[in-house]
């Protein structure tokens, strides 16, 4: 029975992950990613879909990030009417997530209006918050490890993969033999607030992610580094800025402050989640105790997840009246990578300060202002102005939540059977490349990179 894949985003790149699998006139696409990052990459988002909405039966997603997920609305603005399936974790947060990032569209659609820096008149969003809420209801939820229907014929079965909450490997089978191993994006080996990622069943072929292909992440010093970088912004009495992912980073970040206050390691400051999804996103969190790390048991409280001088701002006048705040305080807002959200309102506001520090926390993708700011730009482009940066910068990246390379390769060897073909994905030239020399020396497994648009026969 022939099985035909496409590679159609996260492809030689880390954002925009679809794979399009084809069998006998069916069609699923795994994932649905936005692009982010490069202007050729974003702008892709603007084209022809890469498949007919009309003509795909189905879409399976490993997870709720953006790259992963974000590019539904525009499917259904574009008339996709079919199912989603997916875990009920991430189903809660897509409901979230999905009807955010079209407020978002559409908020910097009228900002860029009201300002005159775009070059479409009038800029248009690529879809809005109605098209989030409406794709969000076609999600078909599934418990972890159940095998679960996707079409007849053809079902999933999803395996934790302690990257976010709900996010999942993914074993696809067809008429009940696996055929394909979709890793997701896998997390690292002990993941701060989750369960670390579940030993999935095997298939011949792997599609594996490559974020972190070509890195050995240092020992684990995020708390240690996180004090450092708190103790000397309350001395430079200066505001403490943290772009962070509103799913898992944010509220990692909320726990370390409370965990390094109840210590006495740091002083009690005040910390501003800018973030309604961040906040809501928590609550899902907590709705989900069974993904929670064990380390968690005795800290259920919601108060002790959070610092002592803690408030969420939830509307745009709350956010506003941050700017207020004297300092030193703390301010944890979206996004990670600083692509949007209101964290660029305060970047453009505070980067001119040499009091200032920005703690970067996350992955920061290729041509993404966050990316910028670790090569050091000494300007940054925001709401099309320039901004001086005259900030401190500080980077941890023992924070992230992917599995660097030896997280990678542990995970492959523990699989049951060894894939015949694996395919690497979700990851730049660099990452790519290393984790297939490491898979080839380390496993003796050999893999190709995959290429938008390539097509293979599994």
């Amino acid at each position: 029975m022939s099985v035909r894949l496409t590679f159609l985003g996260a492809a030689g790149t880390v954002t925009g992950s679809r794979f399009l699998l084809d069998h006998h006139g069916r069609r699923v696409l795994i994932d649905c990613g936005l692009f982010q990052g490069v202007k050729r990459l974003r702008l892709a988002n603007w084209g022809t879909p890469p498949v007919d909405p009309d003509e795909l039966d189905a879409i399976v997603l490993t997870h709720a990030h953006i790259d992963h997920s974000g590019y539904l609305p525009r499917m259904y603005a574009l008339g996709y009417r079919g199912p989603v399936h997916t875990t009920d974790a991430t189903a809660d947060l897509l409901e979230i997530l999905l009807a955010d990032a079209g407020k978002l569209q559409e908020e910097e659609a009228e900002y860029a209006n009201r300002k005159g820096y775009s070059r479409h008149l009038p800029a248009l969003p690529l879809f809005t918050r109605d098209d989030g809420v409406a794709a969000a209801r076609l999600v078909r939820r599934h418990r972890l490890g159940d095998p679960a229907g996707v079409l007849p014929g053809i079902e999933v079965v999803y395996y934790p993969a302690g990257h976010i909450l709900g996010a999942a490997s993914v074993l696809l089978s067809i008429q009940g033999t696996p055929r394909l191993l979709v890793s997701g994006d896998l997390g690292p080996a002990h993941p701060l607030m989750l369960r670390p990622a579940a030993v999935a069943r095997s298939a011949p072929a792997l599609l594996l992610e490559s974020t972190y292909g070509n890195r050995i992440r240092p020992p684990d010093n995020a708390a240690e580094h996180l004090q450092q970088v708190v103790n000397a912004a309350a001395r430079r009495r200066g505001v403490l800025v943290v772009p962070a992912f509103a799913v898992g980073r944010a509220q990692e970040v909320l726990y370390l402050l409370r965990s390094l206050e109840d210590a006495g390691r740091i002083p009690e400051l005040p910390v501003f989640l800018d973030s309604p999804m961040a906040s809501e996103a928590a609550r899902v969190f907590a709705r989900h105790p069974d993904e929670h790390a064990a380390t968690l048991d005795d800290r259920r409280g919601k108060k002790s997840l959070v610092p002592h001088r803690f408030k969420a701002t939830e509307t745009v006048d709350e956010s506003k009246a941050i700017n207020g705040a004297g300092p030193p305080h703390v301010i944890v807002a979206g996004s990670g990578m600083a692509t949007g959200g209101r964290v660029l309102h305060h970047l453009r506001r505070l980067l001119p300060d040499p009091s200032t520090t920005v703690l970067l926390v996350g992955y920061q993708a290729a041509e993404t202002r966050g990316r910028r700011l670790l090569e050091g730009a000494q300007f940054l482009k925001m709401h099309g102005e320039w901004v001086p940066v005259r900030a401190h910068l500080e980077h941890i990246d023992t924070l992230s939540a992917h599995a660097d390379q030896r997280d990678l390769l542990r995970w492959v060897r523990n699989l049951p059977q060894p894939p015949e073909r694996v395919f690497l994905v979700h990851g730049e030239p660099a990452g790519l490349e290393g984790l297939r020399t490491a898979l080839h020396h380390e496993l003796g497994l050999s893999a190709d990179v995959a290429g938008e648009g390539d097509v293979v026969e599994l």
